[in-house]
Order: structure tokens, then sequence, then C-alpha cells
């Protein structure tokens, strides 16, 4: 009790008190590592006896409402040139900063003219910053930061769906966000995209309201201790349940549907069936930041679990409507160019 106080207060102190107290990263990189009495030891000798008073009995939940961004240079997984490295040094971070600004740069027209190309980097938003704790991945275990290997069941299905998508028969072969189904980005756990990386949360006593600007979905997360529906429900964006531990949201989500994950989809940074089971912790980092953590476990698709996490920064909105459907032109143009493929005497490039 007495490290969760002192963590409490020191998430409350304005970030220019750093030379009394430790820092957000200096505490976070602490905790990470398992060095907590440090900061235990570091909290009890500088802070004042008058700020070492116990903690009043109710306890008052830190506000996570707002709108959130959780674009980040960041990448999912750690990169080889990093196999070893958990965090970067700040001049680390700066040098990886630059590298992936110049990768993110629009390419010549000659290099675009080699395939069909797709969105200008003027409606990208790939994110210019890591992540405010440093971490080379979002990955954080296993601990090589790399997300484990399908099952060989899900490896088969998702080798299908990749054949699927390349030659599709209908429109039920195409991926679930061409048919605006679902986007990756709204389901948790809540991996950033190259754009609309948005997210708006009300909070109230009774629930939490996170919204998805991609693509328009929102979950309604209650606080009063119910349990999940029944198995035989099943839900694109899953079945959420949450509570508070200390300052700590916890979100439980289950009773996903069978709508075959995100097996090769664009956008598709990994792929669920409906045992998926996904905890998510929300927490102040500081006043404009969310640190967001996450578990997947999901033994008929992956060999093992996983965690993650990353930061959210405060945006200042508003978040736009994303009418997919209405716009969406996309799944008859591509159904059209493949039947228009299959013509006699058309050029075809398979892979």
């Amino acid at each position: 009790m007495i490290l969760n106080a002192a963590v409490d207060a020191h998430a409350r102190r304005d970030d220019t008190e750093c030379h009394a107290i430790l820092c957000p990263l200096e505490y976070y990189k602490l905790i990470a590592t398992g060095r907590w009495l440090l900061v235990l030891a570091a909290v009890s000798f500088v802070r004042p006896a008058a700020a070492q008073r116990p903690a009043p009995v109710a306890i008052q939940h830190p506000d996570l409402a707002g709108i959130w961004n959780s674009a980040t240079a960041t990448p999912l997984e750690r990169p080889a040139r990093f196999k070893n490295k958990e965090f970067f040094t700040p001049q680390e971070a700066a040098e990886w900063e630059r590298l992936m600004a110049a990768e993110n740069e629009e390419p010549s027209p000659k290099a675009a003219a080699k395939s069909v190309g797709t969105y200008n980097t003027a409606f990208r938003e790939f994110g210019s910053h890591v992540v405010k704790t440093l971490r080379t991945a979002i990955i954080t275990d296993p601990p090589d930061g790399l997300i484990p290997a399908l099952t060989p069941a899900a490896a088969a299905e998702k080798r299908r769906r990749q054949q699927l998508l390349r030659h599709p028969v209908g429109a039920k072969n195409l991926g679930l966000q061409d048919r605006c189904l679902v986007f990756p980005t709204a389901i948790p756990p809540m991996i950033p995209y190259s754009y609309n990386s948005n997210y708006q949360i009300v909070q109230t006593n009774d629930a939490v309201i996170i919204h998805a600007e991609m693509i328009h979905d929102t979950r309604i997360v209650p606080l009063d201790g119910r349990p999940h529906l029944p198995s035989t429900v099943r839900l694109w964006l899953g079945d959420s349940v949450g509570h508070w531990e200390g300052s700590t949201l916890v979100v439980d989500t289950a009773n996903f549907n069978d709508g075959g994950g995100f097996y090769g989809d664009a956008g598709g940074m990994y792929g669920w069936d409906r045992n998926l089971h996904v905890v998510e912790r929300f927490s102040l980092f500081d006043r404009d930041t969310i640190l967001y953590r996450f578990e997947i476990d999901d033994p008929t698709a992956f060999t093992h679990p996983w965690k993650g996490e990353l930061t959210l920064a405060r945006a200042p909105g508003p978040i736009y409507e994303y009418a997919c459907h209405e716009g969406n032109y996309a799944v008859p143009s591509l159904l059209n160019g493949f039947r228009a493929g299959e013509l006699p005497g058309a050029a075809r490039k398979t892979n």
C-alpha cells in the first residue's frame, strides 16, 4: 500500500518537479526492470514528512476521458538490430525517429509507377515519435519482442485467407475492413495503424466508453462487476467488462466471433479466432499520456501467450465520422478488376 500511495502521488505531480522525485520515465523503467525497491526508497527519503500522510479511504479514479492518439514510430515487433535491447537511449530514439521519417516520405513518381499505388503520405499518420517509455517494440513478452508463431491450424487458415485475398471469388473473400465490417484498430488490443489511430474515451462511475475512429466502432465497458455474456453470444469487438485496480482500469474481453480474424488482411498485424482473450490495462503515465498495456491469450491461434504496451498521447480532436460503407467503391472495383483479369487474353500477374 505504501508503494501504491507513492505511485499515485507521483502520478499527480507536475513534470517540473522531477528534481524532487523520480520522473515518469525513470520510475517506469525501474518498475519494468523489477527494481521497484529503489523507487520506494527514493520516495521515502526524498518526500517531506507532510506528504507521507496516509491516503484517504475514498479513492478517486484517474480521469481517462478525452481524445487519444496511438500513432507511433515504435514498431510492433522488435527489429533485428535491437535484438537484445529492450529500451532505446534518447539518442537512439532520435536516430530511429529520423530513420522512420525518411522511410515514410512520399515515393518518387518513378517508384510509385511500379505498382497500382496507395494513399499519398499526406493521408498517413505513421507517428513521428517513439513511445514515451522508449521501448524498442510494442511487444514486451516474449522477451525477444516478437509475436509467437501461429499454431499449425492457424497458419493453414492464414495461408487460405491470403490465397482468397489474392484471387477472390466473391465479396466474402475480401478483407474484413474492405467490406467495412471491422478494423483491427477497434478490436482489442488497440494496435496502431498507419492512419486514423484515434480514440475517444468517455468515463462514468458505471462504465467506460471507448470509441475508435476507424471504422466508427464503440465498446461500452461496464464497471458494475457483471460477468461476460453467455458463450453463445459472439461479437465483432468481443464482450468487454472492466474494473479498477487502484489507479489502473482493467478491461477483460472475450466472446469474439468466428469472422476469420485478420489473417493476411490489409493492416492485419495478427490473427485471432473465437478463443481470443484480451486483458487491457489503462493508466495515466502523465496528464497527457495513457500507458496502455495488453495481454493476449488465444491457444488455438498462437503457440504462446504474448503481451505488449504503448503510450497514447492526448489529442485535440474532434473525431470525425469514418463513413466506410457510404464511400466504399473498393469492393465492386476489386471484384471487377479480378473478373477482367480472368478474361481470355488478359495479361495476369500471379503470385
